[in-house]
């Protein structure tokens, strides 16, 4: 059974995630602690605590506006997922998880040996973008380089992996395991069902 003050910490940390569009669970879970005015890391609820408050909550207080806004965020995404079809884009993140609010971007993996051929692409398509570079739990030291993008005013992360990544995820910053990815074919089917 979970402490009290751990799940009051984790419930706080996921109203914080959701109402101030913070994605950093451990700055979220700092927040949480300081508003409630718990000090030290005894009582500190894991990102699986924090992540399973925010669905619990989301279950229970969602309104049909979010619901819309996730659909939409979805379409959008397979919008974006299709145009960019020849790097076998992978949906990921709190878009796919369900957990997006009305501060979270779209999160893409994409896949080339050739990051460069990326932008190539994008800047053909007149497509405004900056690079990015984020770090990946567990994973390597130099972090991962991509592209930042609006599409249908809509911020999307578009981050480039090896060809050969699409055999391995990395490690979710969630619980460790491979993040969840989703294809075309099943963000078609998410948004049928």
């Amino acid at each position: 059974m979970i402490d009290p003050l751990r799940r009051q910490i984790a419930e706080e940390a996921a109203l914080i995630v959701w109402d101030e569009g913070v994605a950093d669970y451990n700055q979220a879970r700092a927040k949480a602690c300081e508003r409630l005015g718990v000090s030290g890391t005894r009582q500190m609820p894991r990102n699986t605590e924090v992540e399973a408050a925010l669905l619990d909550w989301l279950a229970l207080f969602a309104t049909d506006e979010d619901r819309e806004r996730l659909a939409f965020l979805r379409e959008t995404a397979l919008g974006v997922m299709r145009c960019l079809a020849e790097f076998e884009p992978r949906l990921v993140g709190s878009v796919l998880k369900g957990t997006a609010g009305r501060y979270s971007n779209i999160q893409l993996h994409l896949f080339s040996d050739d990051v460069e051929a990326v932008a190539i692409f994008l800047l053909n398509r007149r497509m405004r973008y900056r690079a990015i570079t984020r770090r990946q739990a567990g994973g390597r030291r130099e972090g991962v380089p991509g592209f930042a993008f609006d599409w249908d005013d809509v911020p999307v992360e578009a981050l480039v992996f090896p060809v050969d990544g699409l055999r391995a995820a990395p490690p979710s910053p969630i619980d460790g395991k491979p993040v969840r990815r989703a294809s075309i074919a099943k963000v078609e089917k998410l948004l049928e069902g």
